[in-house]
């Protein structure tokens, strides 16, 4: 008899109507070989837009599908904890409500965690933004540079899996990924980005939103840093530097593209510095960016 790994996963979930039946499909449908899904844990915190009734008729009719409920908003880690608690499973994948996997994502994900020293892994995000606009353009050249950065130091971000070695991520981290890098560095184990595992997801679609998020992702790192001492790979300046000079080489018709997109990054960063450091606002429990909601894709 062959040895299957078992995974857990937990859904995070803030007002996801739109997208959580697609989600939950994508997931019972999966293809796998090597890896059962024992059980997929729903966290909805303070859903208002019908998503929990969604979530029930599905727990109704699938057994390893569970539902968590927060009355109140405590932040997307402390959601994260919930599910850690609650899950059975020794390998762990959580997932954001507003994405959507591949068909044999999930298998990605879980086969090497076969090899003791993995301790975490991540799949490509690929959004389905219009890169013909600035912001379509500009969330595609962010996603792109993930990829590109992570195949050099793994960065993993909107899918991930690990193993349960711990019980819980810090509360305030606005950056929950980057947080659970940094244990599993801590343990000495291993990252692994998974080029061909695909979440698809959708970035903000209107600058507002767009530098909404740049601006709480910049506070978090800021954060991380300060209390845990750890950098992801997007915030070193001699990578970044690299890649958009080989964007520029890609694309030189969209240098201006490229180059706005430069300058909304250096002031999100800034403002998350002054969010963090003169506000004192630690974003952990983020305001929503709601053009990034409701994907077109099915699975």
């Amino acid at each position: 008899m062959k040895i299957k790994l078992k995974c857990s996963i937990g859904i995070i979930v803030h007002n996801e109507a739109s997208n959580i039946a697609k989600l939950l499909n994508a997931l019972l449908n999966q293809e796998l070989e090597k890896v059962i899904i024992a059980e997929i844990i729903v966290v909805s915190s303070a859903s208002t837009d019908g998503t929990d009734e969604i979530v029930r008729k599905y727990v109704d009719k699938y057994p390893k599908i569970s539902l968590i409920t927060e009355p109140e908003r405590r932040g997307k880690s402390s959601a994260i904890n919930k599910f850690i608690k609650a899950a059975s499973s020794d390998i762990l994948i959580i997932e954001s409500g507003d994405t959507i996997p591949a068909k044999d994502t999930v298998e990605k994900f879980v086969i090497p965690f076969f090899i003791e020293k993995t301790g975490m892994t991540g799949g490509r995000p690929v959004p389905e933004n219009d890169p013909g606009t600035f912001v379509g353009y500009s969330v595609n050249l962010l996603w792109k540079l993930h990829h590109k950065m992570a195949m050099i130091s793994p960065k993993l971000g909107e899918m991930v899996a690990f193993r349960k070695i711990f019980n819980e991520i810090p509360e305030k981290s606005a950056v929950d990924e980057a947080s659970i890098e940094a244990l599993m560095r801590e343990k000495g184990l291993e990252l692994k980005y998974i080029p061909d595992a695909i979440v698809h997801n959708k970035g903000p679609e209107n600058l507002k939103d767009f530098i909404k998020q740049r601006r709480r992702i910049a506070s978090g790192h800021i954060w991380l840093k300060e209390t845990e001492n750890y950098s992801v790979a997007s915030q070193n300046r001699n990578i970044l530097l690299k890649l958009a000079v080989s964007e520029i080489l890609e694309n030189p018709f969209k240098v201006f593209f490229l180059i706005g997109t430069i300058l909304v990054e250096i002031y999100s960063r800034i403002m998350g510095w002054f969010d963090l450091k003169i506000k004192k606002k630690n974003p952990f429990k983020w305001e929503i960016a709601k053009s990034t909601k409701n994907l077109k894709r099915e699975n």
